[in-house]
């Protein structure tokens, strides 16, 4: 499979905050769950469904590690929040100089996920998109200007891969202290900064989510488990004998294909008849 510079770029996030105790976040006090002769936990976030709240969380400790480690504060004016304010609150002097804590970045894209009604899915691309812009961008994700890139990548995400988008005067009911014609210039800008490369193979989909289950093990922060109910087992039995009939006609076809290839071997030649 082909890396691409974002799916690099997450992986040093991951092995940095792998490697470094210090920079785990603790999520308190855990309770792990653990299944019994009368009760079976299962998962219930798959690649093709995953859990939101969980997503989120993993995406936005991805973010708090990409502010955490940055080397500098390469920045554009398009993304300070000082130059181009998402409330009328006054924004302090040292703004740019104070990290965020996880649970500022989670309650912020958890915020914008719910009123928008926004899926676990785009929680992935956002991630995609974001960090795609910081390596074609050439620039840091920081203080001064996480919120308008993050914003700037859940606005690209929704539209792209959500099919009812959210239109930029709907973030703006949201956010209500930001114009429609700064939402429409930042989404300009962070296109043509990803050079309209917008596509999200799924491939890279699928890494990034287990990239994420990954950086969640690494910092105890387990995707929740359910009891197993009698509904959803009989649900999955139906699915497992719908993919076990769909391999067996598989099966079958390869093997008439093959057996009619083995027969050319025993063909012998049939001598000419001259007239």
């Amino acid at each position: 499979m082909r890396l691409t510079p974002g799916s690099v770029l997450f992986c040093f996030v991951v092995i940095i905050c792998s490697s470094c105790p210090s920079l785990q976040v603790s999520p308190g006090q855990l309770t792990k769950k653990y299944s019994s002769c009368s009760t079976i936990f299962i998962d219930d976030s798959t690649v093709s469904q995953p859990n939101l709240k969980s997503t989120i969380k993993c995406v936005t400790l991805a973010i708090y590690y990409h502010i955490k480690n940055r080397d500098s504060d390469r920045s554009l004016d398009i993304f300070d929040e000082k130059k181009h304010p998402l409330s009328r609150d006054e924004v302090p002097d040292d703004y740019s100089r104070n990290d965020p804590e996880h649970k500022h970045i989670y309650r912020f894209v958890r915020t914008l996920f719910s009123a928008a009604q926004l899926t676990a899915e785009c929680a992935i691309v956002t991630l995609v998109y974001l960090e795609r812009l910081l390596t074609y961008a050439e620039m840091d994700i920081c203080p001064c200007n996480w919120k308008r890139i993050v914003l700037g990548a859940i606005l690209l995400a929704s539209k792209v891969w959500d099919d009812q988008a959210v239109w930029n005067v709907d973030y703006c009911q949201i956010l209500k202290d930001i114009t429609v014609e700064d939402m429409n210039e930042m989404e300009r800008h962070f296109l043509e900064l990803l050079q309209f490369n917008i596509n999200v193979p799924a491939s890279v989909y699928a890494k990034y989510y287990f990239d994420l289950r990954s950086l969640a093990d690494d910092n105890n922060m387990n995707f929740p488990l359910e009891p197993l109910s009698k509904e959803r087992a009989q649900r999955l039995e139906a699915i497992c004998r719908l993919c076990e009939d769909k391999y067996k006609d598989l099966g079958k076809t390869a093997m008439r294909r093959s057996f009619s290839a083995d027969n050319l071997v025993g063909i012998r030649r049939s001598n000419a008849v001259l007239s």
